[in-house]
């Protein structure tokens, strides 16, 4: 019995066609996670951006209160009233302020997970969001602690220019207001620049649970010879959501004005009017808090694809990929991460390796060069050789040659020839069963857990 291969269905593919990538491929397929994975994503980054402002929110409140509150024991106009009121202002901007960077810090981690989301979407694979978390959890503090030094890092900074313009302009004032305006267009590049050749660090941290020193490094060698797309990408995207935010919050502060001049016409501060401008508020709020949450997932996913392209690039991520969704599909079990596989390697080759097509050594010719050595023009002999533009009175083969025709005997069939009694037997032709299973079955790759996990 003769048996034929079994049929094997194409690998899905995944979000990001793995090899190195172009701007348009990076920016385009940037949206791509929340279609693969909307209800985790979205659903998490949503939860997480709504406590962190609920948190920020209500530390404020309760900071604004007990700090303002003690201006009821005091007389207004008083010195001892004016230093209580300038003290609460500032104690209520700077808690309003430190909050808002604990809650910028926890963002990180819906960045993480979605890091962790794409790195499996670029293999076709789709996790829950628990098993998201229990790879991300060996390294969030990690990442926590990485956000709050670069937070402090940028306070600090900014406090000690801000001490040092401050004694300048206590010498001389003019100095110090041309000093700032410098400083602050100073300020705008080196920060964008910062920030994307430190975009990977991250992604670093996560996918190759590196320190945050090696992250650092990591990310500054990655994007040397990609600083300018990926700023394009990150660029790009930032203003996509700032045109969206405006477009969005437009439209309310309109029906906001709107319902204040139609329910309280003669300014008097009314209670319908208060909560008519307080549901349209909160209404305006919950949209922010979703376009922001959208926002976040978006850019990680960019910095999630700009980190894979990188390392496409530089260290031939791309090989290990598709090796490791060969053996995959091919059924193989406990692989191991590729994403940890070769970290750091130079990347092989790309083309003809020596000896090939038109490289040193080829049998072949380079390009540009005849595919084969000069041959002589064809001939067209016969009536219809002036249709080929060539003579008729060409002969068919050149001077001297004749063609030689073999012959062979042929022996007539014998009336009483027989099969030998050691025939072999007959070969079915009905091929063997095979296994195999339709795209988007319940054993496709799309929902596959994952081996490394």
């Amino acid at each position: 019995m003769t048996a034929y291969p079994a049929w094997t269905p194409a690998s899905r593919p995944g979000i990001i066609p793995l090899h190195p990538l172009g701007f348009g491929t990076i920016l385009g397929r940037s949206f791509a996670a929340l279609r693969q994975n909307p209800r985790v994503l979205l659903g998490f980054a949503l939860i997480v951006q709504t406590l962190a402002y609920l948190v920020v929110l209500g530390a404020v409140l309760a900071v604004m209160w007990a700090s303002f509150s003690r201006l009821d024991t005091l007389r207004p106009g008083t010195d001892e009233y004016d230093t209580v009121m300038a003290g609460s202002i500032a104690v209520t901007a700077i808690a309003g302020i430190v909050l808002g960077l604990v809650a910028g810090a926890l963002s990180i981690i819906v960045q993480g997970i979605v890091v962790v989301e794409v790195t499996h979407a670029a293999v076709a694979e789709k996790l829950t969001l628990g098993a998201l978390w229990r790879q991300l959890r060996p390294v969030a503090w990690r990442l926590i602690g990485y956000s709050l030094l670069v937070v402090l890092a940028v306070v600090a900074i900014v406090a000690v220019v801000a001490i040092g313009v401050v004694a300048i302009g206590v010498a001389a004032l003019p100095a110090a207001i041309v000093l700032t305006i410098l400083l602050i267009l100073a300020a705008i590049p080196l920060a964008w620049w910062l920030q994307i050749k430190l975009l990977l660090a991250p992604a670093a941290i996560i996918v190759e649970h590196a320190t945050i020193l090696q992250a650092v490094s990591r990310s500054w060698t990655l994007t040397r010879g990609r600083f300018w797309p990926a700023l394009g990408i990150i660029l790009v995207i930032s203003l996509i959501f700032g045109a969206v935010a405006q477009v969005v919050s437009l439209p309310f502060s309109f029906l906001s004005m709107g319902l204040t001049t139609i329910i309280a016409p003669t300014g008097d501060p009314e209670p319908s009017a208060i909560i008519g401008v307080i549901a349209t508020a909160l209404l305006t709020q919950v949209l922010t808090l979703l376009l922001q949450s959208v926002a976040v997932v978006v850019q990680a996913t960019a910095t999630s694809i700009i980190y894979i392209d990188c390392r496409m690039r530089r260290e031939g991520l791309d090989l290990d990929l598709l090796g490791y969704v060969e053996r995959r599909d091919a059924g193989a079990t406990a692989l191991a991460d590729p994403y940890r596989e070769h970290i750091g390697r130079a990347a092989p080759a790309r083309g003809w390796p020596a000896g090939g097509y038109g490289g040193p050594g080829s049998p072949y010719p380079a390009a540009g060069q005849p595919p084969y050595p000069a041959a002589a023009p064809a001939q067209y002999p016969g009536p219809h050789a002036a249709q080929h533009g060539h003579p008729a009175s060409q002969p068919p083969y050149p001077a001297g040659y004749a063609p030689v025709r073999p012959e062979y005997p042929v022996a007539p069939p014998s009336p009483t020839a027989t099969a030998p009694a050691s025939a072999p037997a007959l070969v079915s032709d009905e091929p063997s069963p095979t296994t195999w299973t339709a795209p988007g079955g319940a054993s496709d790759g799309a929902d596959r857990q994952s081996p490394w996990a």
